[in-house]
C-alpha cells in the first residue's frame, strides 16, 4: 500500500490576503473554489502545486471550528496534513483498530476520505482519502477536493511541489510515533535527526515548538524552480525570514532547488 502526500490546508483570519501572496510570490493559480465548505462557515480556494494541492481556508461567520483553531493557534497557519491512499477499506481498519475519533467521514461514489481527530493524533489534523475512478491512483490524477479536474490551472515556473510538511510538538517523538502507529510506516531521521515519515512522495518531519506557538503545522519544503523571482517577490512584500525562507499564511516556507 502507498500512502502520498496529497493536500495541505492552510487558514487565515482573511482568504483575499494570503491569496493574493500565493499567487504573487509563489505563482500559482485557483483551480477550484469549493461553496460546500460554506457549511463549516468558511470559504476556500485549492491551487496546485506540483501534483499536491494547497488549499486556502478562512471563516465567513462567528464561532466556527475553524476560527477557534486560528485563535488557539495564534493567527494564521497550517490546518491539515492531507493524504491520498491506494486501498482505504484497510486504513479504516487500522484507525478502528485504534480507537481513533473521526471528524469527518464520507464515503462517495468516487471518493473515501476520513479526518482523525487531532486529540488522537497529536500535533495537527491527519486526513486519509482514496480517489477512485479512471486514472486515480496516477500521480497526475484526479482530486475531488481540487474539483476533480485541475491541470488547467497547474503552474510550475516558480515552485514545483511539496517535498515536505513540518509538524511541531511538545513531544515530537510520541507524535511522531503515534503517525508512524497510524500510517504503518517506519520512522527516520532527518539530517539535524528530527523523527521523519517517508511518504510515496514526500516526508512529514516532527520537531519541537520553537517560534513560542503551540503544536501544529507549521512549515513546508517546496521545490523550488526559480529561486531568485521568488525571493524577490517575497521581499517587496516583506515576507523573506530567511536565507532560502518565506513566511505565507503563517507557515515558514523552505525553498529548496
Amino acid at each position: 500500500m502507498w500512502l502520498r502526500l496529497r493536500q495541505i490546508a492552510l487558514i487565515a483570519p482573511k482568504l483575499a490576503p494570503v491569496l493574493d501572496e500565493f499567487r504573487s510570490v509563489l505563482g500559482l493559480e485557483v483551480c477550484f473554489v469549493d461553496p460546500g465548505v460554506g457549511h463549516f462557515g468558511l470559504e476556500n480556494a485549492l491551487l496546485p502545486l506540483g501534483n499536491q494541492f494547497i488549499e486556502l481556508l478562512a471563516p465567513v461567520r462567528a464561532n466556527t471550528a475553524g476560527g477557534r483553531y486560528l485563535e488557539r493557534r495564534g493567527g494564521a497557519g497550517g490546518y491539515m496534513v492531507i493524504t491520498q491512499c491506494d486501498d482505504h477499506a484497510p486504513r479504516r481498519e487500522r484507525i478502528d483498530a485504534l480507537g481513533i475519533r473521526l471528524v469527518a467521514d464520507h464515503r462517495g461514489r468516487e471518493f473515501v476520505h476520513m479526518q482523525l481527530h487531532p486529540k488522537d493524533t497529536g500535533g495537527s489534523f491527519l486526513e486519509i482519502d482514496e480517489q477512485t475512478g479512471p486514472e486515480a491512483h496516477a500521480p497526475d490524477g484526479p482530486w475531488r477536493p481540487a474539483g476533480g479536474s485541475w491541470k488547467h490551472a497547474q503552474r510550475l515556473h516558480r515552485v514545483a511541489g511539496v517535498q515536505a510538511a513540518e509538524v511541531q510538538a511538545a513531544d515530537p517523538g510520541a507524535v511522531a510515533a503515534r503517525w508512524a502507529e497510524i500510517v504503518q510506516l517506519p520512522l527516520d531521521a532527518d539530517d539535524a535527526g528530527n523523527p521523519r515519515l517517508l511518504l510515496d512522495n514526500a516526508a512529514v518531519r516532527f520537531v519541537p515548538c520553537a517560534d513560542g506557538r503551540p503544536e501544529g503545522l507549521a512549515g513546508l519544503d517546496l521545490a523550488t524552480v526559480d529561486l531568485a523571482a521568488v525571493l524577490a517577490d517575497a521581499r517587496a512584500r516583506n515576507l523573506v525570514t530567511g536565507d532560502c525562507q518565506i513566511t505565507l499564511c503563517g507557515m515558514r516556507l523552505n525553498l529548496d532547488q
